[in-house]
Order: structure tokens, then sequence, then C-alpha cells
């Protein structure tokens, strides 16, 4: 017998497709019989089932586990899922929880505890010998940097010597009391022997989404250090390999963006914003486990060509298709205008 997908829905029924065609073959055929959603919708509520249409797909790619939440604003403010899948199931964040640390940080500041111009010392005992980062490439020890100079390492080049930098001015239990007063109860860090040093830790899709929202809605921090943090997250120097990978520069500048990684784990957070620079669109996608490929080779692959990185790209150039044509009521936040210079 001889069936494409098209015909066994021609059965009559999803269970005599899942009958021919196995499970994934009937997933598959499910997402066959779609009709397709235009590219840039001039809806909030088309754009979300684009996005959640291309999020099937390339989750479906790329295999393994997801835990998402991505929502799209209505032109009131409100805001509404595209996908929330396993959105509450507590997750290793990995470095996408260097926003929380930061966070942290920036409470400081704006309760006085803590000035960006403050200095910390980068001691050889501080640094992190790894390949990422840039601390352990100075080469030359102790140096003097600001709390600003740590911050704007710990979320563009992510730089794992950062953490340790910003655990001298907030220590791991102090960070975890900070993020739990904000309603943060899964996204905390892990403390060691060393007070002032800590593991990255966890999270859920749904509490980084939320941080992500209270953040742009200016429920979480002073209007000087949203503008900061924010500004940093969207400069061209941070994360683009996700996401912003398939975005020109200009539109970079429209997506405020985090990933972490380790081991198994591929994970994206960030903030699109509409041409007007309001928060349009939230995702918050953290995956793991058996992805398409070797597994092996997967483990050590942290770019584009990993499966679940590979999928985030495709899926950030839908996102921002998506929501190109509309806009939301919520806060503006505008983003400095990159300007091209040769030196000099």
């Amino acid at each position: 017998m001889t069936l494409n997908r098209r015909s066994v829905f021609g059965l009559g029924t999803v269970a005599a497709a899942t009958a021919v065609l196995g499970s994934n073959g009937a997933a598959q055929a499910q997402e066959d019989a779609e009709v397709e959603i235009e590219r840039s919708p001039a809806t909030a509520d088309r754009s979300r089932k684009r996005v959640a249409q291309v999020y099937r797909r390339q989750a479906r790619k790329a295999r393994g586990s997801w835990s998402s939440l991505i929502t799209v604003a209505d032109l009131d403010g409100t805001t509404k899922s595209a996908v929330d899948e396993n959105a509450d199931k507590v997750v290793e964040a990995y470095s996408v929880n260097k926003i929380a640390v930061a966070v942290a940080v920036l409470d400081k500041v704006d309760r006085g505890l803590v000035k960006l111009d403050q200095t910390v010392t980068v001691s050889s005992a501080i640094v992190i010998q790894d390949t990422d980062g840039i601390f352990a490439l100075d080469g030359a020890y102790p140096s003097e940097v600001t709390v600003g100079h740590a911050l704007a390492n710990l979320l563009t080049v992510s730089d794992n010597t950062a953490v340790r930098l910003c655990g001298l001015v907030v220590p791991a239990l102090e960070l975890n009391e900070i993020l739990r007063s904000k309603g943060f109860v899964h996204t905390q860090v892990v403390p060691v022997a060393n007070p002032n040093r800590f593991f990255l830790g966890t999270t859920t899709a749904r509490e980084t989404h939320t941080l992500l929202q209270k953040l742009v809605d200016g429920q979480l921090l002073s209007a000087a250090s949203t503008a900061y943090l924010l500004n940093i997250l969207r400069a061209t120097a941070s994360f683009t390999d996700g996401v912003r990978l398939n975005l020109t520069t200009n539109e970079r500048l429209r997506v405020a963006t985090k990933a972490g990684w380790f081991s198994d784990g591929r994970n994206e957070a960030g903030i699109m914003f509409s041409a007007d620079n309001r928060a349009i669109l939230i995702y918050s996608m953290f995956a793991s486990g058996e992805f398409s490929g070797d597994k092996a080779v997967n483990d050590e692959d942290f770019s584009t060509t990993h499966p679940a990185v590979a999928a985030r790209a495709e899926l950030g150039r839908a996102m921002f298709d998506a929501v190109i044509k509309i806009t939301t009521t919520k806060p503006k936040h505008r983003a400095k205008v990159y300007r091209f210079v040769n030196g000099g």
C-alpha cells in the first residue's frame, strides 16, 4: 500500500493515521494538514498562531525535551500564550540565570547598597580558566574592575568569572532571598562552601518569563536599572547564535536575549520589541535530553549546528516576522542606536 501523509488523513481520523504511520508520523501528518499561517500577520491572535506553528515544527525537528513559554501582547497590553509547554517544570537554568543574578545586583544598586562604579578585585584565584568570557584571557592579575564592567561581561559574553565577581557584592544566600522576595521561588542559585560563590541553579520557563515581563513592565527594578539591564541584553555584543542569528544588526537591537548551556541543556530567554520599542513578544525556552543526531557530538556542540540552537535560530526569524506588523500599549524601551566606527 502506497500512502503519503495527506492521503492517510483521508482515512478519516488521527487514530487511523497513527495506526498507519505511528505517533511521530501522525503528528507530522497533522502538521502537514495544517493551513500555513501567513509569515507576518496583522493581528496578535494570528501572530500567536504563527509562532505556535513554527515552534511545533522546529521543536519536533530538533527533538529533545522542551519547557517553553512564549507570549505575544495584544494592543491593550494583555499578554496571551502562543506556546505553553511544560512551563512549570523546574529545569536547570544554566547561564539564563545570569539575568536573575544581575537583577539581584541591580536591586542592591537601587537600594543604595552597591554602586555600579565601585570596584571589585579580579584575582588569579577568582578567575575561572575556561574558554568562555574574557577575564581568563587577561593574563595579568590582580586587576580592578567596576561592578558595571562585571555585569556587562556577565550578560554579553556570558563570562563565568563575572558570576564570581557579582558574588562579591551579593552573596549566594542573599541573592536567593532577593529573588524569593520578588516571587521567584524556583529561580534560585545553588550555594557552595564559599558564601560568595554559587552554581547558577534552577528556574522554570514560567518564572523566567515572569521575570522578563516584570522587568519591561517596570515592576522589578528602578527605571534607570531597567534601562541599564535591557541595554546590555540588546547590545550587538550579546548572544547572537540563537534567536538573533538570522536577524539584521538593526533587528537584533530589537531583541534582548540571554542563552545558557551545559551538558545536554540548550536554553534561551528574551524579549522582542515592536517597531515603536514596546515589549511585544517574550520567550523562555529550555531544552535538554536526546536531540536529533549523535548525542556525543551534540553534548559538546554549543554552536548553531546543535539541533536545539538551530531550531531557536529558525524560530527567532519566524517570531520576529510574526510580530513585525503589530504593537501594544506597553511601556516604551528605546534601544541605543548602533553607530559604525573604525577606531580613532
